[in-house]
């Protein structure tokens, strides 16, 4: 095994976006789901992807079952162990110390941020999801010309909650990210709220998202944007992070944006970071769906011309705690690669690969959420 390698395999990484797991043992249709971001399509199995293919290879022996185990040994030895084992064997399995948690999307019983640091034996912090914010305010009845500074209000509410180190937006589904750049006037928003209010559904407005995310940066902490690979409910052309570029212009100087997935973006996220100082990107979600074998090459793209220092580490896992496994393999096995590629041909020196490799597993992480624990190395 390389140096590198090791390395990887021995740090405690930071997640620093996730999801919480159920609480519940799955059938097979209601695993399938949860391993997709499809819609489950009659006689095919999601278990027939690369992602469905991971999960037998890499998953079973943390079940105690051979690699490549039938997809009913598999789900059968799941129940036998039930949720809360299995939740921990693969929380434990990813070595994960610290998990930055959305809480903000839950169509199910979803495990709390202390019960994923209970199971990872780690710690667990908060993101706020702001669209959320934006419809409970929404759902209280307040009047479209006071909707502006109700917003700002429970948002800082939100923020103030022990333990919540970030906030997030999903703009790019609802809206997508080609939004104008400006931040809206209070006379926009009230009009906005008074179509919205009528409408009623969930908050899609232009002017609202904009008003959402500038709201983010007064908030004054880290921002993270999903961009890129999504459910069917997003438009993928919409969600290249490129679009942010105008925003990103005027909101210089002001908070961190964290850019989640990217896929295919990467390479417009890795251009971001490079000339953007309050940029940051991550690969996750994408890298389970990829599967070890196709890590290395997502990561190649994403480092391309990407400074070290604003590369982190996520998983995205929602639903079944194999991604929160399968998320740490993939980013270890295919960032050591990389790595260990570039040392061999004398591009890398060695100190600076394994510095690279805990940068972006962990002390990039450490700096930008300014997490507690421990210090981040060179500081």
């Amino acid at each position: 095994m390389s140096a590198v390698r090791e390395t990887l395999d021995a740090l405690g990484l930071v997640d620093h976006h996730c999801h919480g797991t159920v609480t519940a043992d799955l059938d097979r249709a209601a695993f399938e789901s949860l391993i997709t971001e499809g819609d489950a399509w009659p006689g095919v199995s999601p278990f027939d992807s690369p992602v469905g293919v991971a999960v037998r290879r890499h998953c079973a022996p943390l079940l105690d079952l051979p690699r490549h185990a039938p997809v009913e040994e598999y789900l059968a030895r799941r129940s036998e162990l039930g949720w809360h084992e299995v939740r921990r064997r693969f929380l434990r399995g990813s070595r994960t110390d610290v998990l930055c948690v959305d809480t903000g999307f839950a169509p199910d019983r979803l495990t709390t941020p202390p019960e994923l640091a209970e199971a990872a034996g780690g710690s667990a912090y908060e993101v706020v999801r702001l669209e959320g914010v934006a419809e409970s305010v929404q759902a209280t009845g307040v009047e479209p010309d006071a909707y502006a500074d109700a917003f700002r209000a429970a948002a800082l509410d939100a923020v103030r909650r022990p333990g919540v180190v970030a906030v997030k937006s999903v703009a790019a589904y609802r809206t997508g990210l080609d939004l104008d750049p400006a931040r809206p006037s209070d006379t926009e928003v009230t009009r906005a709220a008074r179509g919205w209010f009528a409408r009623g559904g969930r908050l899609g407005d232009p002017v609202l998202v904009r008003h959402l995310l500038w709201t983010a940066v007064d908030l004054g902490l880290p921002l993270q944007l999903h961009t890129g690979f999504g459910d069917n409910d997003i438009r993928l052309h919409r969600a290249d992070p490129a679009h942010l570029t105008d925003w990103l212009h005027l909101t210089a100087g002001t908070i961190p944006v964290l850019l989640l997935h990217c896929w295919p973006y990467q390479r417009q996220a890795a251009y971001l970071a490079a000339v953007f100082e309050q940029v940051y990107l991550d690969v996750g979600l994408t890298l389970h769906y990829v599967g070890p074998a196709r890590a290395g090459a997502v990561l190649a793209e994403a480092l391309e011309i990407t400074p070290f220092r604003k590369l982190l580490y996520s998983s995205d896992a929602y639903g079944v705690a194999e991604f929160f496994h399968l998320g740490a393999l993939a980013f270890r096995h295919g960032l050591a690669g990389l790595l260990q590629e570039r040392v061999d041909a004398d591009e890398l020196s060695l100190p600076d690969a394994l510095r690279i490799a805990r940068w972006a597993g962990r002390d990039n992480a450490l700096r930008v959420y300014r997490l507690p624990g421990d210090r981040p190395e060179g500081d």
